[in-house]
């Protein structure tokens, strides 16, 4: 039996657990993601993204999650970019889990509950999403999400000294 998956709203307690988890993962996820300042490595500077986050969300312009496991944080899921307007209602979706987490599916249920979200809650009617070129598994759990691939960003993301190609994603959430 695998453990629960579900998402909520990012918490300044939540700073000390993404951190450690950040510090433990970096050489991981160096290929995924950009650089990050290491002051992000450290509770201290998870609670300043934190509180830019929630700032952000006030503002209404995203949905910052995290990711939890039987109650334990595990990861992240973000509705960001947020246009409500009527005639646009989109925003990019971006999630990662840990790695002592992965291969269980808590991205794809993960992804699943912020799609709930994007629809539900931010009456969004088009979520998007990208990907490296390379990152198979994070395409499987798009595409079984609903997500199609719809085009390719050429040289659209430094990651580990190179620029890298993205793959777009797209779904529509109000069919």
């Amino acid at each position: 039996m695998h453990s629960s998956t579900r998402i909520r709203l990012i918490e300044p307690a939540d700073a000390a657990p993404i951190a450690a988890h950040r510090a433990r993962d970096a050489e991981a996820f160096r290929q995924w993601e950009p650089a990050q300042p290491a002051e992000l490595l450290t509770p201290e500077g998870q609670a300043m993204r934190i509180d830019n986050l929630l700032a952000a969300h006030r503002a209404g312009t995203m949905w910052p999650g995290v990711v939890l496991a039987d109650n334990q944080l595990i990861g992240q899921v973000t509705v960001a970019s947020i246009l409500p307007q009527p005639h646009l209602r989109r925003a990019s979706l971006g999630y990662w889990i840990a790695t002592v987490a992965q291969n269980q599916g808590h991205a794809g249920r993960a992804v699943a509950l912020a799609v709930r979200v994007m629809t539900d809650e931010l009456d969004l009617h088009r979520a998007e999403a990208s990907t490296n070129l390379e990152n198979v598994p994070s395409q499987r759990v798009l595409r079984r999400n609903g997500f199609s691939p719809y085009g390719v960003a050429h040289s659209s993301i430094l990651l580990d000294g190179r620029w890298r190609d993205g793959l777009l994603w797209e779904r529509i959430l109000d069919v």
